[in-house]
């Protein structure tokens, strides 16, 4: 009886591990998409309606997804407290404060944290460019991520499951 309730705990934990590492794979692509939206709404707001960052920043961290839209907020609140820090500084820490909650990766990150150097420091139109650098750079990886999503998704949930499967026998 014991043998049975621990291998049901084993297959289930196993099992539980593989759809984690599968959901990381199903999320990235969406949390991609959405830090995109936010880059598009930025440069609206930048070039198109004049909003200051800091307020742009607020705007975007309340209509986008959760994670992505915490980065902004996070940013933006560095910006209304932190006197003395740039805007780049400001973005970056808004980065690290709230990096662990998304699925994204470093290359990612490099490139939103480059794009932090333009931000405030330079006029709209070059504003402009670099956002849409910024975007294509990210498009690229969103692609690539969905690449991998259909790769490896489904494999690391079969794999937990079947690891699971397997220490269960191995224990009989």
């Amino acid at each position: 009886m014991l043998k049975i309730i621990g291998s049901i705990i084993v297959l289930f934990s196993a099992t539980m591990a593989g759809w984690q590492v599968g959901r990381y794979y199903a999320v990235r692509p969406v949390q991609l998409r959405a830090m995109l939206m936010a880059l598009q709404m930025l440069e609206t707001e930048i070039v198109f309606a004049a909003t200051p960052l800091y307020r742009a920043f607020v705007k975007i961290g309340q209509r986008v997804q959760t994670d992505i839209g915490q980065i902004f907020l996070a940013a933006a609140e560095l910006m209304l407290k932190e006197e003395g820090y740039g805007t780049a500084e400001c973005w970056r820490q808004g980065i690290e404060q709230k990096w662990y909650r998304t699925a994204l990766r470093k290359p990612e990150k490099e490139i939103l944290l480059n794009l932090g150097y333009v931000l405030g420091s330079s006029d709209r139109e070059d504003q402009q460019k670099h956002i849409r650098l910024t975007v294509a750079h990210l498009n690229n990886l969103e692609q690539e991520a969905r690449v991998e999503q259909t790769k490896y998704e489904k494999m690391y949930k079969s794999l937990g499951f079947l690891g699971g499967l397997l220490v269960v026998i191995l224990m009989f």
